[in-house]
């Protein structure tokens, strides 16, 4: 395969197609993978692949095994409860701070990711699943971004594992999806009128209810 024109491109397509079948449960948590069955399982040479595992090694959606092993991460309840602990106090602060920080461009990025959400919900096909989880994960950066904090997006970049998050939304109910699109929805609403107070608390109610989602089906 000649990839020196289209290296980049290539490690797009294995890392998505790599991510999909996490998020679907094609590859299980604990499951071991490697370069060369996940080459010939999304159709790619090692190359984009192995650039592909070590952003998903980087977002949580691999871990590194015994020795030089790698495999799909999984989290047990017992680490979800602390992790969504942080959560909720690092994003409910971060929300705040948006509301004073955020400027009209980034309040009109989040407008247009909230509505995005809220044409594709209820999802009706996998690709409204993922354009929602995809939009969802932008908004979150946004808001961080709009904080206006350094130190606070660095200790957001730890606590938060993009992998636990967008597979939480893959196990979401149809009610559950409804109400996350509505919380931003409102989060929006919160950050365009300045008030931190009401964005903290929506933010708060927001990531508490993935939590109970999560924990519920771990």
């Amino acid at each position: 395969m000649n990839e020196t024109s289209s290296a980049k491109p290539a490690a797009e397509t294995a890392y998505e197609s790599i991510r999909a079948k996490i998020l679907s449960g094609d590859l299980e948590p604990g499951a071991r993978v490697t370069e060369t069955a996940l080459a010939e399982a999304v159709g790619l040479s090692r190359t984009p692949v192995r650039e592909a595992m070590g952003r998903l090694l980087m977002e949580g959606f691999l871990e590194r095994g015994k020795g030089y092993s790698t495999r799909v991460a999984g989290v047990s309840p017992e680490e979800l409860k602390p992790m969504f602990d942080v959560r909720v106090r690092l994003e409910s602060y971060a929300a705040g701070r948006a509301a004073r920080f955020a400027t009209e461009t980034e309040i009109a990025a989040l407008r247009s990711l909230a509505d995005r959400m809220l044409a594709h919900t209820p999802p009706r096909t996998p690709e409204d699943l993922h354009i929602i989880s995809t939009a969802n994960e932008a908004f979150h950066r946004t808001i961080y971004t709009a904080a206006r904090s350094p130190r606070l997006m660095a200790l957001l970049s730890m606590a938060v594992d993009v992998g636990v998050v967008a597979r939480t939304y893959y196990q979401y109910s149809e009610a559950d999806l409804i109400r996350s699109a509505r919380h931003h929805a409102e989060i929006t609403d919160a950050i365009a009128a300045h008030a931190p107070a009401w964005a903290e608390s929506i933010m708060t109610a927001h990531v508490e209810a993935a939590a109970a989602a999560a924990m519920g089906r771990a």
